[in-house]
């Protein structure tokens, strides 16, 4: 992947001083350049809520989400362990990690995942989430990827705090509190459009995400008028004619 590349994805993630400001689609643009530009197979962000519990917000790819919930309900795995310590957790190889995350190392194993790391969106003393990369194959990340990914994480996280102020933690909480309730309007959307147009929730999502960016319009709005039923006719009847083309549904 060329520099020129990498500089356009710095540019689109530094980008939020814009109104009208959509942060879950910035996370979800964090989430695709990494898998771009860092090389690893699929991605999930967990950001801490108003009383600073961790909560999933985004994921790359549709097997990430149970195995990021999994986590979550467990209390076990690197991306609590990288937002708990505010450091990066590594680690190469899945299936050596039973002693250290034993229900999680089985439960990636069995999402198909051989290698993790764990990157906190820090920012000098403030830790407000991490990010799970994940791999399909055993192995460390090249210094190269894993300066790419942590460059990425450390824009983001400016870029984040920067909108909202540092100083003002209440704006903060509130933004991200808005993030995840986008989230679960955004995940009954896909599911309608889904189940509408016979294609997987992962086709589903790319109709949904690419309507709202052709029409510059935010994408939690999008998927509210999907699943409300009042401004989701013409989202179908753009998608339907490219149905075929989606990949079937299973």
């Amino acid at each position: 992947m060329g520099d020129d590349r990498l500089l356009e994805a710095f540019v689109e993630l530094a980008d939020t001083l814009v109104e009208d400001f959509d942060v879950l689609d910035f996370l979800h643009l964090l989430l695709d350049r990494c898998v771009e530009l860092v090389g690893v197979d699929a991605a999930g962000l967990l950001l801490a809520d108003q009383d600073g519990t961790l909560r999933l917000v985004a994921t790359s790819d549709e097997r990430v989400r149970p195995l990021e919930l999994f986590q979550l309900r467990h209390e076990e795995g690197p991306c609590l362990e990288a937002y708990a310590t505010g450091t990066g957790v590594s680690c190469p190889d899945l299936a050596a990690a039973g002693d250290r995350w034993p229900r999680f190392a089985a439960e990636a194993a069995a999402s198909g995942f051989a290698a993790v790391d764990a990157l906190p969106m820090r920012l000098r003393g403030d830790v407000i989430g991490a990010l799970n990369l994940f791999r399909g194959r055993a192995g460390a990340l090249s210094d190269t990827a894993a300066h790419t990914a942590q460059a990425l994480v450390g824009v983001a996280t400016i870029g984040l705090m920067q909108e909202r102020s540092i100083r003002r933690q209440e704006v903060l909480t509130g933004q991200l509190q808005t993030a995840l309730d986008s989230r679960v309007v955004i995940e009954q959307a896909k599911g309608f459009i889904a189940q509408r147009l016979g294609v997987d929730v992962e086709a589903a999502f790319a109709v949904l995400r690419g309507y709202a960016r052709s029409h510059n319009l935010k994408l939690s709005a999008v998927a509210a008028a999907v699943t409300s039923g009042d401004g989701g006719h013409d989202l179908f009847r753009t998608a339907r004619p490219r149905q075929h083309s989606l990949p079937p549904n299973g």
